[in-house]
């Protein structure tokens, strides 16, 4: 079955279809990830899309959704014009949210959208056909081409819906019109475009506009703002659910961290609840217990939801934990390395430190005898005027009192780097790629070292050149 038919997406979008009957079984807005069969959408952004057209046709793109007929044309290629190509988009995601029977949760939070995303998507799955948003398509283009994407017979829809400033997240639930909204946390993020936390708040909050009155709206009750959360789901109409430790009716009891997994004890109004996560993590265990708690919402059976999160892996850069194997005669010869390299703000650095500090060192294995936790921090972008006081601030921690060495980038990191205490402070570096080349010298056989920072500070560079050291295996 064809996801879009050319009259029903010309009537979706108020738009004309030209050329030839067209049916689509994808949507894309990149020429490069295209598949044949796809709908190419000319989105403008660093490019305009218009562009790239004629390269989309001949990859075998069903059609384009354009706003001119782009030069050089053939005569009869199937477009489908309308007057705006974001406009067109959003219309073409509210008519598929409209003609399906999913039952839809929209995610956000200042941390731990896309990996609740994906643990959702994990129970979900095996409960019913389900839709997800790819990657973190979260924003003004990806909650539409989520929409747009859903298959007209999903039963459980995922939506992931993030912001950069005031007055982006309540568009786009409105949009995806979801039964249940999810807020995972609220943490110092975005404060370059927020006065304070409570505007983040506030934000925040909005997600629960988009859901219809008598709906659900799930938030984290161990947050100093969760007030502001639980009196705007109230002043939409909605039923809250809180959970963590203080959560009313989902308790988190009690995070069991080991070096490999998480096992957490909880409960679901009167009912035990225990689940048992394959990547060590505290934030995890919280992201799993709303996760949970939005599954149930859903309609979907708990026990057998807590029993699918057990297979749930975070996702590439947000956790991913491996091996690496530095010499092919010596198999002992091994470190770990953990991957949280795509994005940092002061909660998920925190939590990132607490993982790295509870990890199983090995010793006697490397020159230097003595396995260590090692922390290769980047800075932390888009927090404010109080930027230089956060990034100092993560010396205080008490994960981080735990580590052997942390070595730092950027210029903000400074701060960091100058409060540590002679014996844990590491080496400094401007860049990701200049620190990347010091690293046979910095770590070892038998450490742990975990790699995290903003995504524009590229340590992604860092996490790369750690691989190359030898052949990587995940830690199952």
């Amino acid at each position: 079955m064809s996801l879009w038919t050319s009259a029903a997406a010309a009537e979706a979008t108020g738009g004309r279809a030209e050329g030839p009957d067209w049916a689509c079984e994808g949507i894309s807005i990149d020429t490069r990830t295209l598949q044949p069969g796809d709908l190419f959408v000319a989105l403008k952004d660093a490019r305009d899309g218009h562009d790239f057209v004629a390269q989309a046709l001949e990859k075998g793109a069903a059609a384009a959704l354009v706003s001119r007929r782009p030069e050089g044309l053939p005569e009869g290629a199937p477009l489908l014009v309308v007057e705006d190509v974001l406009e067109g988009l959003e219309r073409l995601g509210a008519a598929g949210r409209a003609r399906t029977g999913a039952r839809v949760v929209a995610i956000t939070g200042s941390v731990g959208k896309t990996s609740t995303k994906e643990m959702l998507l994990t129970m979900l799955a095996d409960q019913g056909r389900t839709h997800a948003s790819v990657a973190s398509y979260n924003n003004h283009w990806g909650v539409p081409l989520t929409l747009a994407r859903m298959p007209a017979e999903t039963e459980f829809a995922i939506i992931e819906i993030g912001m950069n400033h005031p007055g982006e997240i309540a568009p786009l639930s409105r949009l995806a019109r979801p039964e249940v909204a999810l807020v995972t946390t609220v943490a110092p993020a975005h404060l370059a475009a927020f006065e304070d936390i409570t505007g983040i708040a506030v934000e925040k909050a909005s997600i629960f506009e988009g859901v219809p009155e008598g709906g659900q709206a799930i938030f984290n009750a161990d947050i100093e703002t969760s007030g502001i959360l639980a009196e705007k789901a109230a002043a939409c109409g909605l039923r809250g659910l809180s959970f963590g430790q203080g959560g009313d009716p989902y308790v988190l009891e009690e995070v069991q961290l080991q070096s490999e997994v998480t096992v957490v004890r909880a409960r679901a109004a009167d009912l035990p609840l225990l689940f048992k996560l394959s990547s060590p993590g505290r934030h995890f265990a919280m992201n799993g217990l709303g996760a949970l708690a939005a599954c149930e919402a859903l309609g979907a059976d708990l026990a057998l939801a807590a029993q699918s999160l057990g297979r749930w892996q975070p996702y590439a850069g947000r956790g991913v934990r491996e091996t690496i194997h530095l010499d092919p005669v010596e198999p002992a010869l091994t470190l770990d390395l953990i991957d949280d390299s795509y994005n940092a703000n002061p909660a998920s650095m925190a939590a990132a430190l607490e993982v790295l500090a509870a990890a199983r060192v090995t010793d006697d294995i490397g020159r230097i005898g003595k396995g260590r936790r090692i922390a290769i921090l980047g800075d932390m972008k888009e927090l404010g005027p109080d930027e230089t006081r956060l990034h100092a601030a993560l010396a205080d921690l008490e994960a981080t009192s735990k580590l052997d060495q942390v070595h730092c980038i950027g210029p903000l990191m400074k701060a960091l780097h100058a409060r540590l205490p002679e014996t844990q402070r590491g080496a400094w570096a401007e860049t990701s790629e200049e620190l990347a080349g010091r690293l046979r010298g910095l770590i070892d056989a038998g450490d742990v070292v975990l790699a995290k920072g903003s995504l524009s500070m590229r340590l992604a560079v860092i996490v790369d050149a750690i691989r190359k050291m030898g052949h990587r295996e995940p830690i199952l």
